[in-house]
């Protein structure tokens, strides 16, 4: 058997220039955890969003975070309240004020990217939105993160989502 020690991991060769650099989607998905926590706060504590924008700036280092994305996602889901809460009570078996408040932020920012960011595939949206209920919420939020998720994105997204049935 021929071996080819070519392919084998040293510690001593020099690291690409890229190396330990977060990707793009990782950057986001930091953004995203911390607006969890920011819209949390929101809305539990009824802070201004500039407050709360800068506290969170001043505790945590931005330096692998999308921080445009933070403030887009912490200004963008307020901004536009009525309509992800209008867009997600026919999803829900419950009324928006019984959910427990890490997962209605998780669903408001999920709701959020599926309304205004286009760019981001809904299953990138929903993926994102189970993983910050894993991370954030109770014990099973996160199926029924998933399963609010799952019912609304054929509704917000409808070509994507049979486009990607086929």
């Amino acid at each position: 058997m021929i071996s080819d020690e070519s392919d084998r991991f040293n510690p001593r060769d020099p690291k690409p220039a890229d190396a330990g650099k977060p990707s793009k989607s990782a950057k986001r998905r930091e953004a995203r955890k911390l607006a969890t926590q920011a819209l949390y706060q929101w809305h539990m504590a009824k802070h201004s969003l500039n407050e709360i924008e800068a506290q969170f700036r001043v505790d945590n280092d931005f330096s692998d975070i999308d921080g445009a994305y933070f403030r887009e996602i912490l200004h963008g889901v307020p901004a536009s309240k009525g309509e992800i809460d209008s867009a997600l009570a026919p999803c829900l078996d419950l009324a928006l004020d019984e959910l427990d408040p890490v997962e209605l932020a998780v669903l408001r920012l999920s709701t959020w990217e599926l309304l205004k960011r286009i760019d981001v595939p809904y299953r990138v949206v929903i993926n994102e939105g189970v993983e910050l209920a894993k991370v954030f919420g109770a014990t099973d939020g996160h199926k029924f993160v998933n399963g609010v998720l799952d019912k609304l994105a054929p509704r917000l997204r409808e070509v994507e989502v049979k486009a990607a049935r086929r």
